[in-house]
């Protein structure tokens, strides 16, 4: 008789700490500060916490002890709170100036109340220079990456097109390339909340739908790369 083959057990996840972990290792990889900045934010809330025991309540032990614990937990809270931003800054540090770096902001990062897609609604194949679109409240943005003396190009024709379908919507451009006065890849969404709201939500909705035309023919190429599932590369 055959043997019964054994049904193949799935790999386990790993446990949130491990997460952490591995998280805590690659942001150290690219960012050597953070293990000081971690500590920081960890002894200063346990410091905070004591000047507030003294402060609020002197001479008593319990309510010393009781600020100290709260001090600990609001450590641990704001250490991680550093860990994570730093992790993303250092997750897309690594795929600063890949082609379709915009569109993995677009897909993971992009602020809440716009609306955008990780794939370009402009692209050259030649050099891969791309154009990324957002819609929200504070009306059109236009992202361009590549250098801005050839992105802008591609930039300038979304610009007219979009001022003949929606001519009274502000349109706001950013570049993220080599240039020195583009957006790093890490700010791109701090960059979209400074943007000022001009348009009310049924008012940035009926600009997606008017502009759903545009994007009717636009290049299936380059789309955006997972910064989080990017291996680091090994040093020759």
């Amino acid at each position: 008789m055959a043997r019964k083959e054994k049904p193949v057990k799935a790999a386990k996840e790993p446990g949130r700490l491990k997460q952490m972990g591995q998280v805590f290792q690659m942001t150290r990889r690219y960012d050597k500060s953070v293990v000081w900045w971690m500590l920081l934010g960890f002894v200063g809330s346990i410091a905070v916490a004591v000047a507030a025991a003294l402060i609020f309540s002197p001479g008593s032990i319990l309510a010393l002890v009781l600020w100290i614990i709260a001090g600990l937990l609001a450590g641990v809270l704001l250490a991680m709170i550093i860990l994570g931003r730093r992790a993303e800054r250092a997750a897309y540090g690594q795929i600063a100036g890949q082609p379709g770096a915009v569109g993995a902001v677009f897909r993971s990062s992009l602020p809440r109340g716009w609306q955008g897609s990780e794939m370009p609604i402009n692209a050259n194949a030649k050099t891969q220079d791309a154009v990324y679109r957002a819609v929200g409240r504070g009306g059109v943005v236009l992202v361009g990456e590549g250098p801005r003396s050839r992105a802008g190009r591609l930039v300038d024709d979304e610009k007219r097109k979009i001022n003949r379908v929606v001519p009274n919507v502000p349109v706001t451009v950013f570049f993220v390339g080599p240039d020195e006065d583009s957006v790093p890849l890490y700010k791109l969404t701090k960059s979209f909340r400074s943007v000022k709201k001009t348009l009310t939500k049924p008012e940035a909705l009926a600009v997606v739908n008017r502009l759903a035309s545009l994007s009717a023919g636009s290049l299936p190429i380059p789309k955006g790369v997972d910064p989080f599932k990017v291996r680091p590369q090994r040093a020759r």
